[in-house]
């Protein structure tokens, strides 16, 4: 099976579960070597867990072979993060509502909206290979 694989400010894993808790101590790691708030780092590895997980059960389809990547920087004033797969890419103007009555006692369908509402900017760009999601967190 293949491994993750840090490189500087990246992290890629192949898709599966298994390799989770390693992103989270990889990007929580790097940001406190930046000295942020906990509060912020906890937001930010909420954010990263949500999107790696979508990546690997909706964009990969946990297949193994095909990995999923995160990428971080540290900006004047922002963290901003960038979440890849080597999906098939998705519309995210198609995701429904969760907030609607129909919606409210799913189990799934709250990631984005979960990043959106914990994150400042939120840009979801699919494409055929792979859906790539990036986002900001001020550090104020």
């Amino acid at each position: 099976m293949q491994k993750p694989i840090i490189t500087g400010n990246r992290i890629s894993i192949p898709s599966t579960q298994e390799y989770l808790p390693d992103v989270d101590i990889f990007i929580e790691g790097i940001l406190r070597g930046y000295g942020i708030n906990e509060s912020i780092i906890a937001d930010i590895a909420i954010s990263v867990s949500e999107l790696v997980n979508n990546a690997i059960d909706h964009g990969n389809k946990k297949n193994e072979e095909k990995r999923v990547t995160v990428t971080i920087e540290k900006n004047s004033g922002a963290v901003s993060l960038i979440v890849t797969d080597e999906g098939a890419g998705f519309n995210p103007d198609e995701l429904d509502d969760p907030l609607a009555e129909e919606n409210l006692l799913k189990e799934v369908g709250r990631g984005i909206f979960i990043v959106r509402t914990l994150m400042d900017t939120v840009d979801i760009a699919p494409s055929k290979a792979g859906t790539i999601v990036t986002f900001t967190r001020a550090l104020k």
